[in-house]
């Protein structure tokens, strides 16, 4: 290593204090520095330092570790999760200038964690606990042996089958009882017939999209089994915003480690290797979309266009679909060169669309 903790501490105090002068809000970050093979334990574990335990974790532990070692997959330079206080992690093997990058990088994201309205139900204090909680429960039904291992395991991989099928943008899961006397309201009160016909009897009585919530509502399972339909389901929606947010969280964090790490007055033997190292993270990507490269590119035209206001907005009340509905212009697709493409059946890869005068809205609304 080229430094020391202490190191990282000076620097560390250096970008809060910028950061607080932009106005940025972020959870207290904690940082774990941890070598290559904990990182890539991080890595299958979501980032999480009490998981349940599952075969798929194992597995995907030794595809990612054979591949590094043969120089086929690198790693994540840096790894936060939406938790308070964050816990980020930093990986030993880095040089200064990166962990310095990353460090600013993780506020960005710490700073969209609190802020985004799509992650205000994820209740960021009692994440690690709760999952610490259910891995202690989960590990007790291994090891009961009128349940064990193959029973859980089967269960587990039926609800990852399902846990992003649930409830999202923000919305609250109604239980039958409160849609039933909802209805009971509105037909009461209905003077045109609309609700005439509609058949109280109907279980549910609208479709309901979050499968393992009417799972874990209405089957008649065991105790245990429903349980971890509940850990499943709660950990699909924690991580839904993730995914949903995938351009912008990148793109913001992206911004202000470029904003921060230039304004820190670094020496050139730290400044030169950052800016080479901002350029290859957001460099675009050769027959796809490379969301820290899209997100601060629209992040940087935001503010050329509107104002740092805006970003901060965009910041709190977009997700990417909202995103880059409002914010993607024709003069970005062009200079993206975005273009739309399909398979044929008959003559494979075309491309349908390309950014121009006419096709750029096509682009845009394939894109979304």
């Amino acid at each position: 290593m080229d430094y020391k903790l202490e190191d990282l501490k000076i620097w560390d105090d250096k970008i809060v204090d910028l950061a607080k002068g932009h106005k940025l809000d972020w959870y207290e970050l904690d940082y774990e520095v941890i070598d290559y093979q904990e990182m890539i334990g991080a890595m299958v574990h979501h980032g999480m330092p009490s998981m349940y335990s599952h075969w798929s974790f194992g597995k995907s532990f030794e595809q990612t570790m054979n591949r590094y070692n043969v120089g086929m997959e690198g790693l994540p330079y840096e790894l936060i999760i939406n938790s308070d206080p964050s816990l980020a992690y930093l990986m030993r093997e880095n040089p200064l200038y990166l962990q310095i990058l990353i460090m600013a990088h993780c506020v960005g994201h710490s700073d969209f964690f609190k802020n985004n309205r799509m992650f205000k139900s994820t209740r960021p204090e009692s994440v690690i606990q709760r999952l610490r909680a259910a891995k202690k429960r989960i590990q007790s039904y291994v090891e009961n042996q009128h349940i064990g291992i193959e029973k859980v395991e089967r269960t587990i991989d039926a609800c990852q089958a399902l846990q992003f099928q649930t409830t999202k943008y923000g919305q609250v899961r109604r239980s039958h009882e409160e849609m039933y006397a909802e209805y009971v309201e509105m037909i009461n009160n209905d003077k045109d017939g609309r609700y005439r016909d509609f058949n109280m009897d109907l279980y549910p009585l609208e479709p309901d999209y979050d499968l393992l919530g009417f799972i874990e509502e209405n089957a008649n399972i065991p105790d245990w089994k429903r349980d971890i339909i509940h850990v499943c389901r709660e950990e699909g929606q924690y991580f839904w915003p993730q995914i949903q947010t995938k351009i912008m969280n990148e793109g913001w964090a992206s911004y202000w480690h470029y904003t921060l790490c230039h304004e820190l007055d670094l020496p050139g033997e730290l400044h030169l290797p950052i800016v080479k190292m901002h350029n290859a993270v957001v460099r675009p990507h050769i027959g796809a979309i490379n969301p820290y490269h899209l997100g601060f590119h629209l992040f940087q035209k935001i503010k050329e266009r509107h104002g740092i206001e805006e970003c901060f907005l965009a910041r709190e009340v977009c997700y990417d679909v909202s995103f880059l509905r409002k914010y993607l212009t024709e003069e970005d697709c062009i200079e993206l060169n975005l273009f739309s493409y399909s398979a044929k059946k008959r003559i494979g890869i075309t491309v349908d669309d390309v950014s121009d005068e006419r096709g750029w809205k096509q682009v845009k609304e394939d894109f979304i």
